[in-house]
């Protein structure tokens, strides 16, 4: 107390300095959280906002057709969760659907939407106990880069792959299955789909710069660009144009075109949101069915591939294993409830988001925007416009999405990291689970290790500690 200022009261420093503090804070989060939404480029984070849809809407609608899923209530919540995380990291941190409790869902008729929410629900749990206590960070400590790439490759070619036979055949979304060969010509032909995936090549490229920036350009190269002013002029305007987003709306034109009775089918007004029952059945199926083998997806693919790749895509940002965790579990926790569909980030969606110009939390934002305007103005109505959105433009965009994620693996340099990367990606795609992939990606690397360890004389835990450390 020695140290005090005279000029103020002893009896009210404590008081002061709270509020002092308490001010302070909220004008450091408020401030952090507009620095957040700002949007560096307004035609780059719409058209980044795009990047996510390739994944959203198939799964969704298919849910929304095939199990009743509530779609006005799902795209309420998730563009609550699009605003809220784009104002907490800065980044277009995506928000998915679940794949392995809808991909269940979907080839079980008797998992319903209280077996899916229960699902969702119990993994959430899980994985906010993982965040809280910070067992998720240790396992993030823990996994070799080598396997984390092999996830995200896996995850990356199983997108390609899927947006190659959405462009191929024709699609039953309800029943996920494929009715046979599309046809080259019409509103949703092979034409239409090689036109589009051509339109965003030439516009956003192999993404290999950000084309909405101008920040990385040489001085040499503006002396040249102001050479060859109006040749550039073009160029610029080509590369500027949101290719994804001009795409998608192509998509939502066509959908009218196709069946133009669809807008008598609109129903204006929110869906109304009741709270889910569950019963005893339905929670133990859904903890069997759906926790069980989402739980593997969501902590590799959810949270430690998309940490890791956060931290490449904007290493001047902090992110932790922790709080990605905790997000995933607070969004099931509280959505599920209402009968919202169970969701979590996804390394995929966060490729693509950035492939197409997502720099910022804006991006994401905008695209919960426009889903919570959405769900209130259209509900559910507006699966009858989605049945009608060509599959072929949603392959394209998942096609690029898929890409931009398994390029991330080429900063695996030495050969037995490729070799336990590309283990892990064989055995992940083969057995369409990541949890296999995983496993025999860990042992593979344990048995490096060892053979490394008995050749040098090394500790092993050493070489562990060593290795791990890489990734932080």
């Amino acid at each position: 107390m020695a140290n005090q200022n005279p000029s103020i009261p002893i009896s009210t420093h404590e008081t002061t300095q709270t509020t002092s503090t308490t001010r302070f804070s909220f004008k450091v989060i408020l401030q952090k959280v507009k620095t957040n939404l700002v949007l560096r480029s307004k035609w780059g984070e719409l058209n980044g906002a795009m990047g996510d849809l390739g994944t959203f809407i198939p799964i969704t609608l298919s849910l929304t057709l095939s199990r009743d899923l509530n779609l006005g209530t799902t795209l309420i919540f998730t563009g609550i969760y699009n605003i809220i995380t784009g104002a907490i990291y800065g980044v277009p941190m995506p928000v998915q659907p679940m794949k392995s409790i809808a991909a269940e869902a979907l080839s079980d008729s008797g998992f319903g939407v209280a077996e899916i929410m229960a699902a969702g629900i119990l993994t959430g749990v899980v994985l906010f106990l993982l965040g809280v206590t910070r067992l998720m960070q240790l396992v993030y400590t823990l996994i070799p880069l080598c396997v984390v790439r092999g996830i995200q490759l896996a995850q990356g070619l199983s997108f390609a792959f899927t947006a190659v036979k959405y462009v191929r055949k024709i699609q039953d979304l309800p029943k996920s299955r494929a009715l046979g060969d599309r046809h080259w010509f019409g509103l949703d032909g092979l034409v239409l789909a090689i036109v589009c995936l051509c339109f965003i090549v030439i516009v956003s490229g192999a993404g290999e710069k950000d084309q909405c920036d101008g920040e990385s350009e040489s001085l040499g190269k503006r002396v040249e660009e102001a050479r060859n002013m109006r040749k550039n002029r073009v160029r610029r305007l080509v590369f500027s144009l949101p290719s994804a987003f001009i795409v998608f709306m192509l998509g939502v034109v066509l959908a009218f075109i196709r069946r133009p009775k669809v807008v008598h089918e609109v129903k204006f007004g929110p869906s109304s949101m009741e709270v889910v029952k569950f019963s005893k059945h339905a929670w133990k199926k859904g903890f069997v069915k759906g926790t069980i083998p989402q739980l593997p997806l969501s902590i590799l693919n959810s949270v430690i591939a998309v940490c890791k790749l956060s931290k490449d895509l904007f290493p001047e940002r902090e992110f932790s294993a922790t709080s990605l965790s905790v997000s995933v579990g607070l969004m099931n926790l509280v959505g599920s409830w209402f009968g919202a569909m169970p969701c979590c980030h996804g390394a995929g969606g966060l490729a693509g988001q950035y492939k197409f110009g997502g720099r910022s939390g804006g991006c994401v934002a905008l695209l919960g925007v426009a889903k919570l305007v959405l769900g209130l103005v259209l509900g559910t109505s507006l699966a009858h416009i989605l049945r009608q959105f060509p599959v072929g433009i949603l392959g394209v965009l998942l096609l690029s999405a898929g890409i931009e994620l398994a390029t991330c693996c080429r900063d695996i340099r030495t050969k037995e990291d490729s070799f336990v990367m590309l283990v892990c990606t064989a055995f992940s795609l083969v057995g369409s689970s990541a949890a296999l992939g995983f496993s025999c990606g860990m042992a593979v690397y344990v048995l490096i290790k060892l053979r490394s360890w008995t050749i040098n004389d090394k500790p092993f835990s050493t070489i562990w500690v060593h290795k791990s450390s890489e990734q932080l």
